[in-house]
């Protein structure tokens, strides 16, 4: 799917609408994503500050969409763990990228090239207007290279574990 078209889908996908998540940029080469969360009075929490289940979804799948768009459809990529600190109240318009280099990419095909599987770490921090962190997340990926028979018949057998 176009880079372009995903982020008008993503933008209307209802957890994404109706919590105020905004992707506001995604390269057409799916290695930069930049995303907004909107203060919204459905996703304050009791204090009024950002609902932290709203700070961490506008981060959730966008490691696992740039990697698996950039290595193509030879790879298996899979959500494996996440985590989230909470850093301060995020309030307003907050924000997060992705940017995804070129080395990473190396990286995960090297440690997969004899079809082992690999799960490698990646950091985002959530900002607010000031630039200061509000929250940092870290997601977990599981990369494998397709073995023959996967990419023979188009089937995804394994899952992650």
């Amino acid at each position: 799917m176009k880079a372009g078209l995903l982020r008008h889908v993503l933008n209307l996908w209802p957890p994404f609408l109706f919590s105020g998540v905004h992707v506001s940029r995604l390269d057409a080469d799916y290695r930069h994503a930049r995303v907004e969360l909107r203060m919204r009075p459905w996703n304050r929490n009791y204090v009024r500050t950002h609902f932290g289940g709203s700070l961490f979804s506008m981060t959730d799948p966008f490691w696992m969409l740039l990697v698996m768009q950039s290595l193509g459809r030879d790879y298996i990529v899979w959500d494996k763990a996440g985590a989230i600190e909470f850093v301060k109240p995020g309030r307003g318009t907050v924000r997060a990228s992705f940017d995804l280099e070129e080395d990473v990419l190396d990286e995960l095909r090297q440690a997969t090239a004899d079809g082992d599987k690999v799960l490698r770490w990646f950091d985002t921090d959530v900002i607010d207007a000031s630039s200061d962190v509000v929250a940092r997340v870290r997601k977990q990926l599981y990369v494998r290279r397709k073995r023959d028979r996967d990419r023979s018949s188009g089937v995804e057998p394994d899952t992650p574990g």
